[in-house]
């Protein structure tokens, strides 16, 4: 029996000021839709070690990155409260753009069961794209929350969801899905 998960991607307090100001209500609306599913939802947030000895100097996005930004102790770091982990519900810690990357993520997914990742997060361009494009190479099926996503940059969010993403699986809304899992569709 196929099963899905919810991965809210990046939701932190440091991400969330980057985006239009309408974005968070579809992501509440995501995990509240999640939830009364009974669909497993898994917290996804960057999170690099002190003094940053996980990212290497020559990477362009974390190599010159301020040592105090991104690590436990950051304020910015934390999950929204918003979309903060209910009890039971899984967080996992990444060190890179992908939500697979420098964790077990996909140990977790197996040990699971789960074969098909709902995604949403900030950024479009980040996180989404790359967990989509690893997750469809790991054949997972692949379902992206279109308004549940956001990117600081709206243009380069509406391409991703038009013309890329629909590649590699499914794009659709928070509402739609909703009524997929109410229908069993």
């Amino acid at each position: 029996m196929p099963r899905t998960a919810l991965l809210l991607m990046d939701l932190q307090n440091c991400h969330v000021p980057q985006v239009a100001d309408d974005y968070l209500p579809h992501a509440v609306r995501a995990l509240r839709t999640a939830r009364a599913a009974g669909v497993p939802v898994i917290h996804v947030a960057l999170q690099l070690r002190p003094g940053h000895v996980d990212a290497h100097p020559f990477n362009k996005t974390f190599g010159d990155l301020p040592p105090h930004l991104f690590t436990a102790d950051d304020p910015g770091t934390a999950i929204h409260p918003d979309v903060a982990p209910a009890d039971g519900e899984i967080v996992v810690y990444k060190n890179r753009v992908s939500a697979f990357t420098g964790n077990n993520l996909q140990q977790i997914l197996v040990a699971q069961g789960i074969d098909h990742l709902v995604l949403a997060g900030i950024a479009t361009s980040g996180i989404v794209l790359s967990t989509a494009l690893q997750a469809a190479d790991l054949d997972y099926r692949v379902t992206v929350l279109s308004d549940a996503c956001a990117d600081p940059k709206p243009s380069v969010h509406d391409t991703l969801v038009s013309d890329v993403l629909t590649q590699r699986g499914e794009v659709t809304t928070v509402e739609a899905w909703g009524h997929t899992l109410h229908t069993g569709s």
